[in-house]
């Protein structure tokens, strides 16, 4: 037997918002239909959204000799990351400081040698309570430049980033963006999910901090900086920024590591993040979500 519905004015909004989640489940997943469709239909659009031919996001390069008009304060947190730090992170953003911009590293209380390694090649080194949210917004806070690039210390800038940055922020049109995303492993499997992950941010307008949030000081201080939450603080500024300014993206892409889904599973990695996110849109405890992300600490 069916039951009936619920009554009450609680129940009545509950089965309204239960509907419109169901309404929105739908379309995803006729999204990820015709998206694999696509896909399976041959490589032009994926290799369009990753090698940036895009052309409502293609964006005119400076020319190598020109002194940048804007500056750029690149912060990373990092929390006992010696072994990223180690493989040319750092030293692969020398130029951006040669050309006048800044990188600070916020140092979240490391046990190894994560700021001996860093202090030579940074600007500014400061440290924090740990939590990606606070660290950010700690950097954030010693910031000089005019636009603030969030970046994880397992992903790397695509080669002369400087030059098309500098020409594309010095156009005020939008206010805020991101990258599009390569993962570092080269098979099939992992061209897909960044794939997905490029369009769902696209389509959706919220990135995620693989993805290098980047967005002007003066908005980012307006708002208050990331919501220190110890998961999902990428998710909310975006929302936050969303409503506030327009966004442009870097067809890039930025590379990130593909770790998460090499240790964990492909299957399980994606399943876990869907999962995650629902949970954060019903109003989980963000608390309750780092645990399930981070069962080990």
């Amino acid at each position: 037997m069916t039951p009936g519905l619920p009554t009450g004015s609680q129940s009545r909004a509950k089965t309204v918002r239960l509907y419109f989640v169901y309404v929105r489940s739908c379309r995803q997943v006729q999204f990820f239909c015709t998206a694999v469709f696509k896909f399976l239909q041959g490589w032009p659009t994926l290799g369009a959204a990753q090698a940036g031919l895009d052309s409502k996001t293609r964006q005119p390069a400076s020319q190598p000799g020109n002194r940048n008009t804007v500056k750029l304060s690149i912060i990373m947190p990092v929390l006992n990351e010696q072994k990223q730090l180690q493989q040319q992170q750092l030293a692969s953003l020398q130029d951006l400081r040669a050309r006048g911009h800044e990188l600070i590293v916020v140092d979240g209380g490391s046990k190894d040698n994560s700021r001996e390694l860093a202090a030579p090649l940074v600007d500014q080194l400061l440290e924090s309570q740990p939590g990606r949210a606070r660290q950010m917004n700690t950097g954030a806070t010693g910031a000089d430049g005019d636009w603030l690039l969030f970046l994880h210390c397992d992903t790397r800038l695509p080669q002369q980033a400087g030059f098309s940055l500098e020409a594309a922020l010095a156009d005020t049109e939008a206010a805020w963006g991101w990258f599009d995303v390569r993962l570092s492993n080269p098979a099939m499997p992992y061209r897909l999910i960044a794939w997905f992950m490029n369009r769902r941010a696209r389509l959706t307008r919220v990135c995620t901090g693989d993805q290098c949030l980047f967005v002007q000081r003066s908005l980012f201080r307006e708002l208050g900086g990331f919501p220190e939450l110890p998961l999902m603080e990428d998710v909310a500024m975006s929302k936050l920024l969303r409503r506030r300014a327009r966004h442009r993206v870097f067809a890039g892409p930025v590379l990130t590591s593909s770790r998460r889904w090499e240790e964990r599973g492909i299957v399980a990695t994606v399943l876990l993040m869907w999962r995650l996110r629902l949970m954060y849109f019903f109003g989980v405890a963000p608390e309750k979500l780092r645990r399930r992300y981070y069962p080990e600490h």
